[in-house]
């Protein structure tokens, strides 16, 4: 089923990555009589500021090129399209959390930050001051609104391998209430498709990188030439304590790698566990990798105001993971144990956990441990 659009003249601010999905969003909210303005967010440090960052490659996030296919996008539709520095803050909640997690032994998800501080938060009371009614962007999710929960409510898109409501558990019911999703009922091939029959520029544009502001996705090289000093050599050990060597620096490593550890063993080894302040790395089979609960902090809840007692419900503890069975369990500190089914293999803290009850978000939070 395709996403209800009933725009009645309504204000809406898109955000317009360059890419093909925000793109269509526009031509449907256009369609559906909404009032479009577009516009594209400028989010790259200078290279003054950060001397070894990406020199804004094509096909990244809001690239340059990616601003100008959003301009051409935006003449073809007849929408007004603005460019927004959001360089400062887009440091602040989301490179910088980026290597400050890195540096702590934890592995962020700076697409989660830069939707919850940038999209959502930066954008969105722009748009507000504007005197908006919305703002829209290209995600594949559905926001409706319950009236048996008296809440609004973020479901699942109809493209389930395109479903991005893991990275959007965060949003609150004032954001839910001003955001629109226009790609809720379609899949990737019928939005290229309304790309190519409207002749859209995008049409058949290949998507961004994942981390837009670290080239070829190497995190490492972009923390060690923008923030050399937060490399400390340190030890490689085993659960035991045991010494197996050295390593360059615990913003090298995520739990779960095996590859790229600097160091033959003699056996197959995996990050099991990274200790910050001993700036040590676990190192274990791959037996060792598997858990049976979580802890999780920093909880958002969308489809109920609050957990107080035991829930079941289908958990991912990572973007591209598959949902598992799994209890809820609230603790007395605020915090969330998170007990699965099965065991599951590097559950990783930093990364984010969300809850869901078939295709309704529950809600979520930060891996603790």
């Amino acid at each position: 089923m395709k996403a209800s659009l009933t725009g009645s003249g309504k204000k809406v601010m898109i955000a317009m990555s360059g890419g093909v999905d925000s793109s269509v969003a526009a031509a449907l909210l256009l369609e559906a009589g909404y009032s479009v303005i577009g516009v594209t967010m400028q989010i790259w440090p200078d290279k003054s500021e950060l001397p070894g960052s990406s020199d804004q490659s094509a096909g990244t996030c809001c690239s340059i090129e990616a601003v100008q296919d959003a301009k051409r996008v935006a003449d073809l539709l007849c929408i007004p399209h603005y460019t927004l520095n959001l360089k400062d803050v887009f440091k602040e909640k989301v490179i910088d959390y980026f290597i400050r997690e890195y540096i702590s032994g934890r592995t962020p998800n700076p697409c989660i930050a830069c939707n919850r501080h940038i999209k959502f938060g930066a954008l969105l009371e722009k748009a507000i001051s504007m005197e908006m009614d919305y703002v829209a962007t290209g995600h594949y999710a559905a926001i409706e609104q319950s009236s048996a929960a008296g809440r609004y409510i973020l479901k699942k898109s109809a493209a389930f391998k395109k479903d991005q409501t893991y990275v959007l558990y965060d949003m609150t019911q004032d954001q839910l209430s001003k955001v629109l999703f226009p790609l809720a009922g379609y899949n990737k091939a019928q939005v290229r498709e309304i790309a190519s029959r409207l002749g859209l520029p995008t049409a058949s544009k290949q998507e961004s990188q994942e981390i837009c502001f670290v080239e070829d996705d190497d995190y490492a090289r972009y923390i060690s030439e923008n923030y050399p000093s937060a490399f400390v050599p340190g030890e490689f050990a085993d659960i035991n304590g045991n010494h197996l060597g050295r390593h360059e620096g615990i913003a090298h490593f995520t739990i779960g790698q095996r590859k790229g550890l600097g160091k033959a063993f003699g056996k197959p080894m995996f990050v099991v566990a990274i200790d910050a302040v001993r700036n040590r790395v676990i190192l274990g089979d791959e037996s060792q990798l598997f858990s049976d609960s979580l802890t999780a902090g920093d909880l958002n809840w969308i489809a109920i105001a609050n957990l107080d007692s035991e829930m079941k419900v289908m958990a991912k503890i990572r973007y591209n993971a598959q949902e598992v069975p799994s209890k809820l369990i609230p603790a007395p500190d605020g915090k969330l144990m998170v007990k699965f089914d099965s065991p599951q293999r590097a559950v990783t803290p930093g990364q984010s956990v969300v809850f869901y009850d078939g295709d309704i978000v529950v809600g979520g939070g930060i891996i603790e441990l």
